[in-house]
């Protein structure tokens, strides 16, 4: 009995010692795989406002290009105020699993507020990188949220004033998708809810000192907002264009939206519109995320910007 006593314990005492070390094998390989998966994506830099993120090392800058051609298209991604990092990423991922570098853009309320030294140099940047780097990304895809509209358009406006040198950019723009697109008649409306999302009183408050900042400050800000707007809803890109909107959106509403649908439409720009239920602004993706998948992929599909057709089946 004492000898088969002391085989027992010596098996369950191996057996535990077995169990350990698998486990601590597979904490590490778990460890190494997060570490891999971390160094696959990385973000860098471009300028303030401005990031690229990529799963090259040495991706191009502002002022270093690489000298070869890349194999990758380029997603322009124009966030909506206040945007964080977690739901950017969650975007952003759509794109990445399909071979996309994603360079993203944002802008503060401030900047929003004051184009001059706001919006307009972030626009500007934006145009500059993807004239430079025209060999690196020859093929362009456009999301933008809410305000990214605005920014768009000021983009836009530095493009109509030399179209000889910047056509040839805007010709390399495959697709655009626009999600809860602000016009500016509704900036004073959005820009309180981005800023204080609970707080209905301070929320009143900002958008009766917008209304003044608008009458007030025509010179340093209305202007370009209202030439802007005129920007957008002429267009300068003749790429497919997916609108994502929403019933009960009140501040990218559905008929601002289709008007500049109908305003491209009759200028010869293909467009595709899906309108949800009962999305909040920019909330279409996280109250229906099935849906919101198909309707981009099946964008992206015909649009022949699929790569990873097992990603593609994985999520819808």
């Amino acid at each position: 009995m004492s000898l088969l006593r002391n085989f027992v314990v010596t098996l369950a005492r191996s057996r535990l010692t077995a169990l350990r070390q698998s486990s601590l094998r597979g904490r590490k390989q778990n460890l190494l795989m997060g570490f891999v998966a971390c160094r696959l994506i990385s973000t860098h830099h471009v300028t303030k406002n401005m990031e690229l993120i990529t799963t090259d090392s040495k991706p191009p800058t502002l002022d270093k290009l690489n000298d070869k051609p890349r194999d990758k298209p380029l997603l322009v991604f124009l966030s909506w105020l206040m945007a964080q990092p977690k739901h950017v990423k969650k975007y952003t991922q759509l794109y990445l699993e399909q071979g996309f570098d994603v360079v993203h853009v944002s802008s503060t309320p401030w900047q929003m507020m004051w184009p001059v030294k706001g919006t307009r140099p972030v626009a500007y940047d934006l145009l500059s990188f993807l004239e430079q780097n025209s060999m690196n990304y020859q093929q362009v895809m456009i999301h933008g949220f809410s305000v990214g509209g605005y920014m768009w358009g000021e983009l836009l406006t530095y493009v109509h004033q030399d179209r000889k040198r910047y056509d040839p950019v805007m010709e390399r723009i495959v697709g655009q998708v626009w999600d809860s697109a602000v016009d500016v008649s509704e900036m004073c409306i959005g820009i309180p809810r981005a800023v204080f999302k609970n707080n209905a009183v301070m929320q009143k408050f900002l958008e009766k000192y917008l209304e003044y900042h608008l009458k007030t400050f025509y010179n340093q800000a209305t202007q370009y907002y209202i030439r802007s707007s005129q920007m957008f809803h002429t267009n300068l890109v003749q790429a497919p264009a997916l609108f994502l909107v929403s019933n009960t959106d009140t501040v990218g509403t559905v008929e601002s939206n289709m008007r500049v649908r109908d305003s491209w439409e009759s200028m010869g720009t293909p467009t595709y519109v899906k309108i949800f239920d009962k999305s909040p602004h920019v909330g279409h993706f996280r109250k229906y995320p099935k849906e919101y998948t198909h309707e981009l992929y099946t964008f992206l599909n015909m649009l022949k910007m699929i790569k990873n057709e097992d990603k593609l089946r994985a999520r819808m």
